[in-house]
């Protein structure tokens, strides 16, 4: 128990993201189930966690991104009633695989798949009432949990010429989290971690205190920060960088020396929507029958050998793993923070930053790692203590002021995953609608009716546009025609307005149909894109 004695603190910081993917159009589609899968493997299990450990007593900090596209899906009536769809079907499917596998070596694994689909469900119509946002806001509200922002469509700020998007990325994102959560952001994560020295000028302007970066962005600073990544600094504009901690990342996201491999944890590439007879497993299929992922997998890692040699997954004995990793990681901390405070001679920060959908969706049991890491941290020591970044800023005013350097959490650190042969035709495109909404927004700074819905439909289309979702994926290979496809059509629809809206001619039956379709930011106030804005930014700067 933490007596007040701590040696050091630990910010634990998941970054939860997906990009706004919402086909009214379809019956269902594909890409929509990344966020249902997440839904039911990530979010809600997450919030499942600190109502846990809530009604047990335990104390806990943790500090999530929750990114504007994320929280237009969660709040979405359409996706939100997919949803419920897409997760009675699991509970239809598992009640019936209760029955089907109950003298197999599988019946464990059903009846732990058909007890969580229903504790989902119960969470997400009872205690959320079919909007999870509830939940998150709840913890931030007991001073438990800290949510962030992030870039409005998870633009990547560094390939932006244009300071008008950079601006706007940051304050659009900003204005909807103050009306998503009734306060105003205090942190962002940058998108991919992604900072360009002097953007921080437009987070201070938008009233965010700090951000999250790469560790060498803040090693390679100028000058070199005093006590490494184990303290955050300010920069020249007074807004605070925290940067990742190396050590405890790799424990958990290395593909070799990560807990995930196990063998004992869930296999996540073998799944019951190819492993099932056809026409049993038809109703949890989309409209076009193809065989796909259901998010029910019954199999353990096992080791390296094929997908059809993997052996039954053992709820319990991968529960135990759990425990047993999430003693090792606080182990792991405790002797690390020791060194550290005696060699730095101040109670050291450590800060673990990861892609939230690890935990439960890639990493199965990575929930319960969590849950027990912060009873173990609650309980069994006293040289940590769970810190949230503004706790840690209120506690420790003063920090070092440098010039952090251009990075990101990227392969090589730098741009090259979003710029490269394989994606660089997007950016002549990007870069000149950028260009012409910028012209848009100061050629008619104070419009009004349908001009006004051009204006701001134009802004929603160059947003999603900016995704750096989409050159990701085609750097990955994975989703590749589908991040295409999605470049180009919000690229030609902004194109198609801007005619439209030069020519005096708005196809007002176009624009509904845009609007009904790509719906993020109702509140959206295309001005926002006027050149003074930044302008003045950089000039205060």
């Amino acid at each position: 128990m933490m007596d007040g004695k701590e040696k050091g603190y630990l910010a634990l910081v998941l970054h939860a993201h997906l990009p706004f993917i919402r086909h009214p159009e379809y019956e269902d589609f594909l890409e929509e189930d990344w966020f249902f899968e997440a839904m039911v493997e990530t979010y809600i299990p997450l919030l499942d966690v600190y109502e846990r450990l809530t009604q047990e007593g335990v104390d806990f900090r943790i500090t999530m991104s929750l990114t504007p596209p994320l929280c237009a899906m969660m709040s979405d009536d359409l996706l939100r009633e997919r949803f419920r769809r897409y997760l009675n079907q699991r509970v239809e499917l598992t009640e019936k695989e209760v029955r089907r596998t109950r003298h197999s070596p599988y019946a464990d694994v059903a009846q732990m798949y058909e007890r969580k689909f229903k504790r989902i469900r119960q969470l997400f119509e009872e205690y959320y009432h079919g909007n999870v946002l509830e939940g998150f806001k709840k913890f931030q509200d007991m001073g438990k949990l800290e949510i962030i922002t992030c870039c409005a469509t998870h633009g990547f700020l560094p390939l932006q010429l244009q300071k008008e998007s950079v601006n706007a990325q940051v304050r659009i994102a900003a204005d909807d989290y103050a009306r998503k959560f009734g306060r105003q952001p205090r942190g962002i994560w940058l998108a991919e971690c992604a900072y360009n020295p002097g953007d921080d000028a437009f987070l201070k302007a938008a009233g965010i205190r700090y951000f999250f970066m790469e560790t060498h962005g803040l090693l390679y600073g100028s000058p070199r920060p005093r006590y490494g990544v184990y303290a955050p600094v300010y920069c020249p504009t007074g807004v605070a960088a925290f940067a990742r901690d190396m050590e405890s990342a790799h424990q958990v996201w290395s593909a070799e020396m990560g807990y995930p491999g196990d063998y004992r944890y869930r296999e996540f590439y073998r799944d019951l929507g190819y492993d099932l007879d056809y026409e049993y497993i038809r109703p949890y299929l989309h409209s076009d029958g193809v065989r796909r992922n259901i998010a029910v997998k019954y199999h353990r890692i096992t080791g390296k050998v094929p997908l059809s040699a993997k052996q039954p997954y053992n709820p319990q004995e991968a529960r135990e793993m759990a425990a047993a990793h999430a003693g090792n990681f606080m182990f792991n901390r405790e002797r690390q923070i020791e060194y550290l405070s005696e060699f730095l001679g101040k109670k050291p920060l450590v800060t673990s930053m990861y892609d939230a959908e690890l935990y439960g969706h890639w990493w199965y049991e990575g929930p319960d790692f969590l849950e027990f890491l912060f009873k173990k941290l609650h309980y069994d020591q006293n040289t940590i203590r769970p810190i949230t970044p503004s706790e840690y800023l209120a506690e420790n005013p003063d920090n070092q002021v440098i010039q952090p350097s251009m990075s990101s959490w990227g392969d090589k650190g730098y741009n090259e995953v979003w710029l490269n042969g394989g994606n660089d035709w997007i950016y002549i495109h990007l870069i000149k609608a950028a260009q012409r909404m910028a012209e848009l927004a100061n050629r008619f700074p104070k419009a009004d009716g349908i001009l006004r819905r051009a204006l701001n439909q134009c802004a929603r289309e160059l947003l999603l546009a900016q995704s750096s979702d989409w050159a990701f994926l085609m750097t990955m290979g994975t989703a590749m025609q589908y991040s295409t496809k999605r470049t180009k059509e919000h690229v030609q629809r902004f194109l198609a307005l801007y005619d439209q809206i030069n020519s005096n001619s708005i196809n007002e039956d176009y624009l509904r149909g845009l609007e009904w379709r790509d719906n993020i930011f109702p509140e959206l106030d295309y001005s926002i894109y006027c050149s003074h804005h930044s302008q003045d930014i950089m000039r205060q700067a």
